[in-house]
């Protein structure tokens, strides 16, 4: 059962003892004047006193209980809101007659919120406090928290439970205030640009946008199967199409693939549509897009990630195929020559599919000798057409797109392209991928024909891009797993019992 653990049941009895003593355990009446970071900011003149207090000043703040010491006729508490921790003075002679001893010392501990109202002072240890002298409890904790010294080591659990994780580790907390502000800031930056946010459909009826298996679903009105979004680039470049210029979309995309490090099976992501611009452009507007989030997330232009560092002043530009022996080692004449390319990879003992294209292939060179090489901010350029079925063809070298992704610390940030608007190409490469798909590669797009009517009527040229929030907040917040940034995260059913709860640390009552 759920609550069958003996410290629980402990507390669930003291939860009845207080509605016996006419204290409701879940109250509703909070009178809070303010959080804790403003009370500790506007009373740091208390210092300068010569009494270090003064009473008459009034604040009623409200935290949860992280620390409990008891000393007889009075304690010292510590409790945490979502700003800071504030250290208060709990007496028995300031309390109403029996509170103290009857409600305060014997039901009241760790893990509880209440709400103290007092005075500021300062304790003969020089810290600033609130001298309390009246005291409710709002909500009753039946569950103990971890311990403080060593908080929740399994990690399993920080993910299962991440309310408990966010209650033990305000780092965590952190962590997920800084991604709420880059996406608060990725919208403001796009909007300020110009651009149109919009919302399209996250039910498909054809899986697109990107190569990769779909969620599939079924629409019991309609009597028809549909698609979680893989991506909403062919939705959004409809909209290029009906004469918006400039479009974005933050939201989730959903791909029923692999988890690890840096993949779940929903993740979200920033695309935007940019008519009349090149993928050149992008390259510059990202430029601008990290050097605003940096400055208004007050950030140092280079970071540390793991056992690397990071220069965000330092972008490059490299083409696919030059990378795989600029910076992968890969013998240069090989690079072009599909038969070369896998005898290389045979003599590595690389896994090899031979039905592979060139384009395909020279991509799977570039996973194995380049992608974890990418430290500082690299553009990949000038990508394979077979393995970029929606870029616009280079008008020099038609065998290659107008196409760069982003990597940063050996990641894929960003994708982008200038986009292909010619119709009778999109047809074709999307029967270039039928075929592939009957060919056994489950990731390959399917047939559109909708999206290529919507191009036969003529789409301005273009350019777009997505962005991975997700992997985005893991290099800026130093996390190496995508898990760490994202709340509740994908996870296996529990197949055996875990202990969910961690003995009650006497020494905080």
């Amino acid at each position: 059962m759920l609550f069958e653990n003996k410290y629980i049941q402990q507390r669930i009895e003291k939860a009845n003892v207080l509605r016996e003593l006419g204290v409701n355990p879940y109250a509703n009446d909070s009178a809070r004047n303010t959080t804790i970071s403003k009370y500790l900011n506007v009373n740091t003149d208390i210092f300068q006193k010569e009494d270090k207090r003064d009473e008459n000043r009034h604040y009623t703040v409200a935290g949860r209980i992280k620390f409990f010491r008891l000393m007889g006729k009075a304690s010292f508490l510590k409790i945490e809101d979502e700003s800071g921790i504030l250290q208060i003075y709990v007496a028995r002679d300031n309390l109403p007659e029996g509170f103290y001893n009857n409600i305060f010392k014997k039901n009241i501990e760790v893990g509880d919120i209440i709400e103290v109202s007092g005075y500021p002072f300062i304790t003969g240890k020089g810290e600033l406090s609130l001298h309390v002298h009246d005291l409710t409890i709002l909500t009753k904790s039946i569950s103990p928290l971890p311990e403080k010294y060593h908080g929740i080591q399994d990690k399993e659990l920080r993910y299962r439970q991440r309310y408990l994780d966010l209650i033990m580790n305000s780092q965590v907390r952190k962590t997920f205030h800084i991604r709420s502000k880059v996406i608060s800031l990725t919208r403001r930056f796009f909007e300020d640009k110009g651009f149109l946010e919009v919302e399209t459909p996250m039910m498909h009826p054809i899986p697109g946008g990107a190569n990769a298996k779909p969620f599939v679903t079924h629409h019991n009105a309609l009597g028809v199967d549909r698609f979680l979004r893989i991506a909403p680039e062919l939705y959004l470049k409809r909209l290029i199409v009906g004469g918006f210029e400039a479009v974005f979309e933050i939201n989730r995309n959903f791909r029923n693939e692999g988890m690890d490090a840096t993949h779940n099976p929903e993740f979200t992501s920033i695309e935007f549509y940019w008519a009349y611009k090149t993928y050149k452009d992008l390259i510059d507007i990202t430029k601008e897009y990290f050097e605003y989030l940096f400055e208004h997330l007050d950030l140092p232009m280079t970071l540390p990630y793991g056992d690397v560092e990071i220069d965000f002043t330092k972008f490059s530009e490299v083409p696919l195929i030059e990378s795989l022996t600029t910076i992968g080692g890969v013998p240069a004449d090989i690079t072009e020559d599909k038969d070369k390319i896998i005898a290389f990879m045979k003599e590595k003992n690389l896994e090899v599919n031979e039905a592979m294209n060139l384009g395909q292939l020279q991509g799977e060179l570039f996973d194995e000798y380049v992608e974890e090489k990418l430290i500082n901010p690299t553009f990949i350029t000038e990508y394979p057409v077979e393995i970029s079925p929606l870029a616009r063809r280079n008008d020099e070298k038609p065998h290659l797109t107008d196409r760069f992704e982003l990597f940063i610390a050996g990641k894929e940030i960003a994708n982008a392209f200038s986009e292909l608007n010619d119709p009778l190409d999109q047809l074709q490469r999307f029967e270039g991928q039928i075929a592939a798909k009957d060919a056994g590669d489950d990731e390959a797009h399917e047939m559109d024909e909708d999206f290529v009517n919507a191009l036969s009527y003529g789409m301005a040229p273009c350019a777009g891009q997505g962005i991975g929030i997700d992997r985005l907040v893991m290099m800026l917040t130093n996390e190496h797993s995508i898990r760490d940034v994202l709340l509740f995260p994908a996870m296996k059913p529990i197949k055996h019992e875990i202990d969910l709860h961690a003995e009650e640390d006497e020494d905080e009552k």
